[in-house]
């Protein structure tokens, strides 16, 4: 083998490379597969409901749920920087990127609590109607997922902090950066199929 084929062919296994643990892909992709089936089952029970969804999904507060998309979209802008910041060697400039991941996941925990809090003040439960129940329940899963996400960047953020990450070690901010995405991309379904299809 030429020094030019073995350069070229370390080059493709690392573009090849998996990033983070593969641990959190098979969780990553058994998440996506539980949040599949729900998205089917929401979709077919709407198809047999469909004027009782077209009204009470009125009911939502959309604004919030734009402003949510933002916050994430952004706090996964922000991981991917940091992400890139520890590869190029500075770990511990990846701790201000994490920290402003965090305040925006957090700015998406905040206004879905005020969301929740003005659906339960107005009598909303999991047995008010068939929309309804859907609604809170796949929310809150996703909901719970998010604060999981952010107990994690709070350890990235912690990691990078103290100059863990860099280009020989990069497992750990990948793993969680990768969970990350997964929770935005939930949202991004989660959001037209409950807040804006019809």
């Amino acid at each position: 083998m030429t020094p030019l084929s073995a350069s070229s062919s370390a080059s493709e296994t690392t573009a090849r490379r998996l990033p983070g643990d593969l641990a959190i892909w098979f969780f990553i992709l058994a998440e996506l597969l539980a949040f599949g089936v729900f998205f089917v089952v929401y979709a077919f029970t709407r198809a047999n409901h469909v004027e009782l969804f077209n009204a009470e999904q009125l009911t939502l507060d959309r604004t919030s749920g734009a402003i949510n998309t933002v916050l994430l979209l952004t706090s996964s802008f922000f991981v991917v920087r940091a992400v890139q910041v520890a590869e190029a060697g500075f770990s511990r400039r990846a701790a201000p990127w994490l920290a402003a991941a965090f305040a925006c996941g957090a700015g998406f925990v905040i206004v879905k609590i005020f969301e929740y809090a003005e659906k339960i003040g107005a009598g909303v439960s999991l047995s008010s109607s068939t929309f309804y129940m859907f609604y809170l329940s796949l929310t809150f899963f996703h909901f719970m997922h998010v604060i999981l996400g952010l107990v994690i960047i709070a350890a990235m953020w912690n990691g990078a902090r103290t100059g863990r990450y860099g280009p020989g070690n990069m497992n750990g901010i990948e793993t969680g950066a990768a969970y990350w995405h997964m929770v935005d991309l939930v949202w991004l379904i989660l959001f037209p199929l409950i807040y804006v299809m019809r």
